[in-house]
Parts: C-alpha cells; structure tokens; sequence
C-alpha cells in the first residue's frame, strides 16, 4: 500500500455484499467494521475516499424465499435492504452509498462487460447435462444442489464448490446429488449454457498475483489453483431465475457471481451520478486511483481469479488490493444458535453499545487471515479495562478542576511540551499501523500512551495540589497537558469509535478530530462540562444478548413454520378431511436393527420389522440416539408412505418422532404392542 505521507490519494474501497435473504449478524459485522475503520482512518487523513456497498440481491434462493412469504422478489430485496442498512448504522458502519445489485446500473455494466468479453472470444457457448428438480419444476442452481465433491470425494458438499478442497466444478460432476429444496433427487437434462474462458487469463492473473495485490497467505492458497489448472466458468442460469437475462440469449440469466462483483462498479456509479464524481478516473486502464475491497477468505477464488481476469478481458482497471479476513468465533467455538452465540446485529445492539464491539475486533484484528475469537470475558474485560479505565478516565479526572479551577479554560502555555510532543509524534507509528490493517498494533500503542497519561496524572496528584492554598494554577497547567493528551487519543481512536470521538470533540469543542489536528496543541481554549463519554459493559447485558438470541433462533423457527401467502390466515394450512387422514397407515414396528450412515451427519439407518416383513427407513435421529440404544425397541412407522430414493439409499417409510429444544424423541407404544399391528 502506499505510503501515509504521500499526497492526497483517490481511494475506492468496498465491502463484500451481503446476500438479500437475511440478516446481519456478528460474523458479517467483523468485515464491515474493519472496513469502516479503514477508510475512517483514510478520510481523516484527508484523502478522497468513496465507501461503497450493495445488496446482492439475485438468484434462486431470494426467488424461493420470495415465494414462500407470498411477495414478490422486489418487495423482499427492498424490505432486506432496509433491514441491512439500519443494522449497518447501528454500528456506524458509514457507506459513501448502499446500492443493489437488481439496479439499472447494474444491468448496463453487467451488459457492458459481458459483450466486452464476448466480442474478445472469451465467451463460449456449449450443451451441458444439467440438473433438474422434478418436484419444483425449475433447473437447480449450484447452491441448491449437494452431494460428493468430485475431486476430493468429501460428502456433502454445493454444487458450485467445495468447501473441503476449495475446487469448483459444474452441479452435473458432483457424485450422489440431491436437491437441496425439495429432497428429490434430480433428473439431468441437457441445456445450453455461456462460459467465461477463465483459462484464457492464466499468464495474467500469475503476474497480477505475484505483483503484491492479496496477502501472502491467500497467494499460497491460489498458487495450488494454478497448479491443478483452471476450467471455464459457467456464467449462465436457466429460466425461471431472479437476474438480469443475457443480451441475445431469450431465457438465458446471468449467474449470481457474475452481476454480483459488478455491483461494486454500480454502487459507485450510482454515487458517481448523485455527486458528480468522475467514474472513469477510478475505473479506466491507465487509473492513478486505487481500489480495494475487503472480503472474507471463503470468497477469494470469485474474487482473486474471476473478477480481476473479467476486469481485465472488459479493458478496465483491476484492483489495488483484495485485503480477505477469517472467520468469527465466540468463546473459542462456531457461533450456534442453540448457545446463543450466533447473535444478530440488531439484537445486540438492543443491549450493549455498538462502539464496544468495534473497538474489541479492533484490538483483535490484524492484516492477515486467522479467525477472530470474540470471548465474551475477555471483551467485558478489555473495553472496560482500556476505553472506561485508560481513556475516559483521563478526561473525567481533568475536566472538573478546569472548569472550578480556570473557569473551562485550559492553560495558555504547555507544562509538559516533550510529553506532549512524544504523543504527537507517536501517530507516525500509528498511521503506519492503520494504514497496513493492523489495527491491533495501533490500539496496543494508543493504551500505553493512555497508560502513559494517567501515570503522569496520577504522579502529579492535582487533587491533592487543589487542597493546597495557592497552587490553583499549578493544578490547572496538569490538567491542561491531561486534556491535550486525551485529545491526541481521540483523534487516533476517532475511526474505530466514531461515536465517542463525536461526544469527544463536543467536549473539546473543536471542529474536528482529523489526523492533521493532533499536531495543534490546545492552549487557552475552552472546553464544556464534562459528561460520560462511555459506560462499562455489564455483564448481565451480555447475558440478555445471549438469551435474546436464543428467543431469536425460536422466533426464526415460529417464522419458518408459519404459513406465508394466500393461505397465511388460515389457523391450519391445508386442512385435511377425515377420509384423507384413514388413508395414512401406521404400523407397529420393531427396530431390529439401527446404524450409521458413512457421510450423513443425521441420519442412522433402520431395519425395521412389521412382522413378517422388513422396510429399511432413513430417520433423522442420529443426534439424540445411538444405534445400540434403539435396537430391540418398538416404535410408530408411516407404513404405506411412497418409496424414497435417497443418496444413501431407498427409504421404505417413515418413522414417528416428536421434537423440542431439548432433543428429538421417536414415538413407542406400550409393552404389550406387537409388530405388524395397525395403529388406530
């Protein structure tokens, strides 16, 4: 990256777009955050720097979502964008513009660059076998398709790529696939489908790699693509699909990833046309701008080989640099939802203060790829420890002697000028820090300088001095150095907690808390009454954000398991009559033998007996018992429910279960049932 000290850059920066068919949780909020606090930090140092984001709003899944709630795919993507903005600014999370990628800037650079590749014989076009749900009547896209990775043969994986060897290959070559919608298993019919000539761009995007654009871990990680070669990306989706349909091509849509990455190019033309910025200055070949987008490392294959090579085939500029982040866990573990750690942005901030959460990923964070571990002690205890205990705690203990002492006046000469200057020249180092993304080592910085004012404070004792007839000046110079290094603090915390430095420079009363600033010492300057800038974190709010997302996880299943659509008033969706329930014929049946399924996380596989005959039935039950406990036992099966073929098998049936929060539990008769016998 360029240097801090260099002239005033033109920066665009984007975030990763999150996918219109959920909420923001904890795990999303790491990326945006780290992302805020860079160009925060960029703007401060008085760059032009643009943020921009959108909603990734196509596909098959906003389709289906649409559906089941009764709404069109429109009326959703907006009610979600909504949704994600509001969440986004709970956290200060402050985009220079939030677009969608179902706009009508969108449409024409999506157009723009596919015919631009087109027109260089990127483009191919050939008949695939494609798969094909019978039950839901629509071709399946990648995501809705699972079964075993053909390369790595690691079970139960999407039919677009494999999140065990990170190969990508067409739904057609997984082995065993199923629908993921409806559980059928799908029919292969042949389509004709467009494909991004990925390998045209080897030679490239090796040079382009190599020239310092993603972090040394991630080229490690695309060096092994290279080794095994690429193949042509397959670009294209079947009717009916939620997209933008391909120029020349009736019923033909533009996959998801393709328009999804281009929305980045809408989203800042969209801000471009609002402001009158000039977009081609940031987006032609020969560009002095720099981009940059921020992602997580499960997106980096899309994004370091397919959209810089689509970039470059479209004759337009390619990115700076792609700065990728790893996962979030909380105490040491994959957020879950039975826990209450798979926490949503919303709920949380019903709670605890957002600025709590920035500055905890900010001292956690640095420039590589590790995952970050939100523990939830540790973040009590840090956050109280440094922004409560170090920062606030200078201004609190200053503030009160300057207003009694010098009438909210500062001193108008500086005590202590090398130790202020030693703070002044410390934001060298921590501009270096910021700008490289290791934002762990500028807040380390920061809390030894706080560390260092409050040992100057306490050595000096004003309080003890203000008792002292006579020494009212004397006081008020020491509280004067603590007030100018509580400012220095803010101006270095101001883009990790925007909020507080607000409030900060309310108290200050200054116009600005910009980098620049911090080299102005304050002397005979007015400052307002002292108010808290910022309260502990209580453990027993941390405790309600956990249940809370507990209820969430509750309210989300009552959501899936209430009925959306025409039918939504209806107190039981489609009744049956008396006549349809005798048709359903349950049997006694002894299970007389259980066991595994190699590759099946849920499922254990029954023999079960109705006496004189045997059915083989797939339950998912695996969680709550073990074959051994099962053996032997009598249980309620669905006896003349259709033949189902599964990947693992046909499953001749189905067995009766009841299940709560606290675990699933297979239905048994009383001792005296006899296998065979018709439950009436």
């Amino acid at each position: 990256m360029p240097n801090t000290a260099s002239q005033p850059r033109k920066i665009l920066v984007t975030s990763a777009l999150p996918y219109a068919n959920g909420s923001i949780h904890l795990g999303h909020l790491l990326e945006y955050i780290q992302t805020d606090i860079w160009v925060r930090f960029q703007k401060s140092q008085g760059h032009e720097c643009y943020y921009v984001c959108a909603d990734d709003a196509h596909g098959t899944a906003i389709m289906l979502r649409a559906e089941m709630e009764g709404i069109t795919s429109e009326a959703l993507i907006e009610r979600v964008s909504r949704e994600h903005q509001a969440d986004f600014a709970r956290f200060g999370v402050a985009f220079d513009n939030y677009h969608s990628t179902h706009s009508e800037e969108n449409r024409v650079h999506s157009e723009h660059i596919y015919r631009a590749l087109r027109d260089a014989g990127h483009i191919a076009t050939r008949d695939i076998e494609q798969m094909y749900d019978p039950v839901k009547g629509l071709f399946l896209a990648d995501r809705f398709i699972k079964g075993t990775c053909p390369k790595c043969h690691t079970d139960d994986q999407y039919g677009d790529n494999c999140e065990a060897c990170g190969a990508t290959y067409t739904p057609a070559e997984l082995i065993n696939p199923v629908s993921a919608i409806s559980g059928a298993t799908p029919e292969v019919r042949s389509s004709t489908h467009f494909f991004f000539k990925l390998p045209d761009f080897t030679d490239f995007l090796k040079r382009w790699i190599d020239d310092d654009h993603v972090q040394p871990q991630i080229r490690n990680k695309l060096m092994e693509w290279f080794e095994s070669g690429f193949n042509e990306w397959d670009i294209s989706r079947d009717a009916p699909y939620f997209g933008f349909e391909i120029p020349d091509a009736p019923g033909k849509y533009f996959y998801v990833w393709l328009d999804a990455p281009i929305g980045y190019l809408a989203s800042f033309q969209n801000l471009c046309d609002r402001e009158g910025i000039d977009f081609d200055a940031f987006w032609k070949k020969d560009s002095d701008a720099e981009v940059y987008h921020f992602i997580g490392k499960d997106i980096v294959y899309f994004h370091a080989l397919f959209w810089p090579a689509m970039l470059e085939g479209a004759g337009l500029r390619t990115p700076t640099g792609i700065n990728c982040h790893g996962f979030v866990t909380v105490n040491g573990a994959k957020m879950s939802k039975s826990r209450g750690t798979f926490i949503k942005a919303e709920t949380y901030a019903n709670y605890l203060n957002p600025e709590y959460l920035r500055y905890y990923f900010a001292a956690k964070l640095t420039s590589g790829v590790d995952d970050l571990d939100l523990n939830l002690e540790d973040f009590a205890s840090r956050v109280n420890a440094d922004l409560v205990g170090k920062v606030v705690n200078i201004a609190s203990r200053c503030a009160g002697f300057i207003r009694k002492l010098g009438g909210g006046k500062l001193s108008s000469h500086c005590a202590e000028p090398e130790l202020v200057a030693r703070f002044i020249k410390a934001g060298d180092s921590i501009a270096t820090d910021y700008e490289v993304r290791e934002f762990g080592h500028a807040m380390r910085k920061i809390m030894e300088l706080a560390d260092e004012a409050n040992t100057y404070i306490a050595e000096k004792e004003p309080w003890v001095l203000a008792k002292e007839g006579g020494r009212e000046q004397e006081v008020i110079d020491i509280c004067s150095v603590g007030i100018n290094l509580f400012r220095q603090l803010m101006v270095y915390l101001a883009p990790v907690v925007p909020a507080m430095a607000r409030d900060a420079q309310a108290f200050l009363k200054l116009e600005s808390l910009d980098w620049h600033t911090r080299q102005e010492q304050l002397l005979d300057h007015e400052i307002a009454k002292f108010k808290p800038l910022m309260t502990r974190v209580e453990r027993d709010k941390i405790n309600a954000v956990i249940e809370a997302s507990k209820e969430d996880l509750a309210e989300e299943q009552k959501m899936k398991d209430t009925p959306k659509g025409p039918l939504a008033d209806d107190p039981i969706r489609d009744e049956i009559t008396f006549e349809d329930f005798t048709k359903v014929d349950l049997r006694i049946a002894r299970i007389a033998k259980a066991e595994y399924v190699e590759g099946a996380d849920k499922l254990l596989k029954l023999t079960l007996d109705l006496g004189g005959e045997t059915r083989t039935v797939f339950a998912g039950i695996r969680s709550a018992y073990s074959p051994e406990a099962l053996e032997g036992h009598l249980t309620v099966m669905v006896a003349n429910l259709a033949p189902r073929k599964m990947r693992f098998g046909v499953s001749e049936g189905m067995v009766l279960a009841a299940g709560d929060d606290q675990g699933i539990y297979l239905l048994e008769p009383h001792s005296g049932a006899e296998p065979g016998q018709r439950v009436t």
